[in-house]
């Protein structure tokens, strides 16, 4: 079994755009495939799980959503920072479009999306952390086990700063952004 980095991908991989209804929209986070290349290099398979309620509200298309992911994945490749899966999520209860109109196990919160990575991709979730900018990351994380690590680019530091306090558990780490959390992973006494 392998240990792997579940990362939310707006706020965290690239900038908090609101939907990310064009590919000019979505913009990789300069530090983002450093990150990625130096989790890879401390021996972390890379999954991306990321919920994607536009398409539920019709704000875009499936064909947008994979130019997107597209996009990301060779970017990441050619840098050298192979992702090595994307899922995603697209429903949303009462949505306009109705073919995602439901309730369903993979949003996030809901552990769907990462139970079926860890069985696909045979990961031992021990050993594995959930790094996003957004507490409902962290609650995500902590449902299957995982160490959490909440960044503070996209909504991070907004809700760390003004909603901690609410909180029931904190994180187990805060970094300031994705490369700064992957260097605090990669000591050698973190891993």
């Amino acid at each position: 079994m392998q240990k792997a980095i579940f990362l939310d991908r707006d706020g965290t991989i690239n900038e908090e755009m609101g939907y990310i209804n064009h590919i000019s929209r979505f913009k990789v986070f300069p530090f983002t495939f450093e990150a990625i290349k130096l989790l890879k290099e401390c021996g972390y398979k890379i999954i991306v799980i990321t919920n994607q309620a536009g398409l539920a509200r019709g704000y875009f298309s499936e064909e947008v959503l994979r130019a997107v992911h597209k996009k990301l994945m060779d970017e990441a490749r050619v840098a050298g920072a192979e992702i090595d899966k994307i899922y995603y999520c697209p429903h949303l209860p009462g949505a306009p479009v109705k073919k995602y109109d439901r309730e369903c196990n993979c949003r996030k919160p809901k552990t769907g999306m990462l139970e079926r990575a860890r069985d696909e991709l045979n990961i031992d979730l021990s050993r594995s952390l959930m790094i996003g900018d957004r507490y409902k990351d962290m609650e995500f994380g902590r449902k299957m086990g995982l160490k959490t690590v909440m960044v503070l680019s996209g909504y991070g530091r907004g809700e760390y700063t003004h909603q901690k306090e609410q909180w029931k558990q904190p994180p187990d780490m805060v970094a300031e952004n994705l490369l700064e959390a992957a260097k605090e992973i990669c000591k050698p006494h973190s891993s």
